[in-house]
């Protein structure tokens, strides 16, 4: 039997040009798009990204010097709630979440149950009942199945929440100009609603640079109105909106890490050499072994315990100021010791700076006779470099006006 359906004409479009839309727009694109004179664009999470709006390099300077605003939409964002918010969260997230107070953020990572890293995020404690979950992944399916047992509520908000970073030394200027009166309260980690076209923002004294800085959150229909506030207050001090390329560079800076940039999250590994325990890039610091049953811990414990944690995540500093991007590091000069995964010649440190994931020994207890292979790009013929690398601490810069109480007024 034959169903014959009909599909009017407006519909038949729509399906036929579905491919014309290959991105799409956070609620701040009709501001973006104003300002993108260089037109380069990347996918980040379905959505239309900037690398850079206008001059990668003055973008990274403004972030230092005045204050840089970035799109932050993107980032997955889910709201926890429930009676047993804090039970859950404790139960899934590495670090103990009843020390986390109503009004306060923490940087944390969840794992698989082998203890391998799925991702790292910040959590915003909005209420005692309430949070915020923000990730570079999405992981609703493992939240959901998670809560099974707990009185609580998982919701995706990444549409409904738009997401701003204000970041550098006046941007806690332009707050207090945009009229965000007691802004000046937030200590770092700390969070705040405050009024906002009718109805609330949520700032927090956070960021992804080292710098002094900010992030804020508003339902998406109030999104253009908080840009357009911020860029109105922000002028007499250089506001301007930056990409991702000007970010990437504060956070290498600042000694930070990016989920499958260095490190590959434990849902996306092919390979099953390429897993990472907490330990092994740098976020041992967050295990609270204390703490009641989270997601990994007998597995986490158990490596520690046997000396079974295989790799490190270190700081390096390279001598020259060609940048090792994704360079191979080698102990003298011979053996094949671990990757660069991110690297640049620092403006603020004055050095040429770089992550890389060592197997261990090498960047634990053997630290000496390191090098790293660059291959540079003169007059279009690559030449080899040989250059020494010694481990050094991160942050690569330290900022005393990030944590400055109460902040700078620049």
């Amino acid at each position: 039997m034959n169903h014959h359906v009909e599909i009017n004409s407006a519909d038949r479009i729509a399906a036929q040009s579905h491919f014309r839309t290959l991105r799409l727009g956070t609620p701040f694109q009709p501001r973006l798009d104003e300002l993108a004179r260089t037109q380069d664009w990347y996918n980040w999470a379905g959505y239309r990204a900037p690398h850079s709006l206008w001059d990668e390099e003055l973008e990274y300077f403004a972030i230092r010097s005045q204050a840089a605003l970035f799109d932050i939409s993107p980032m997955t964002k889910y709201r926890i709630e429930g009676p047993d918010a804090e039970a859950f969260l404790s139960r899934v997230t590495l670090r103990d979440v009843t020390e986390l107070k109503p009004g306060r953020v923490h940087y944390t990572a969840w794992c698989d149950d082998a203890g391998f890293v799925l991702d790292d995020g910040t959590l915003f404690r909005l209420s005692p009942t309430r949070f915020r979950l923000c990730s570079q992944e999405r992981h609703l399916p493992w939240l959901l199945d998670s809560a099974i047992g707990f009185s609580v509520t998982v919701e995706e908000e990444a549409e409904a929440v738009a997401g701003l970073a204000l970041q550098g030394p006046t941007s806690f200027a332009v707050l207090r100009d945009a009229g965000f009166v007691g802004v000046e309260k937030l200590k770092v980690f700390d969070l705040a609603d405050f009024p906002h076209d009718g109805g609330t923002v949520s700032i927090s004294r956070t960021g992804f640079t080292g710098d002094l800085g900010y992030e804020l959150f508003v339902p998406a229909d109030r999104a253009l109105n908080l840009w357009d506030r911020l860029m109105a207050a922000g002028e007499p001090r250089g506001i301007r909106a930056i990409g991702y390329t000007a970010l990437n560079r504060a956070r290498l800076e600042a000694g930070l890490i990016v989920a499958n940039a260095d490190f590959t999250t434990a849902e996306h590994a092919l390979r099953a050499d390429r897993l990472r325990m907490p330990d092994e890039i740098g976020l041992g610091f967050m295990i609270d072994p204390k703490k009641g049953h989270f997601n990994g811990r007998r597995a986490i414990l158990e490596a520690r315990a046997k000396r079974k944690l295989r790799h490190v995540l270190v700081g390096l500093e390279i001598e020259g100021n060609v940048p090792a991007e994704h360079a191979i590091v080698y102990h003298k000069k011979s053996q094949e010791v671990g990757l660069v995964s991110a690297a640049m010649w620092s403006p603020m440190a004055k050095r040429n700076i770089a992550v890389a994931s060592l197997a261990r020994p090498y960047g634990d207890t053997v630290v000496e006779d390191l090098w790293v292979e660059i291959y540079a790009m003169r007059e279009l013929q690559y030449q080899k470099l040989m250059k020494r690398a010694k481990v050094v601490a991160r942050p690569f810069i330290k900022l005393d006006r990030r944590t400055a109480n109460p902040p700078a007024d620049f």
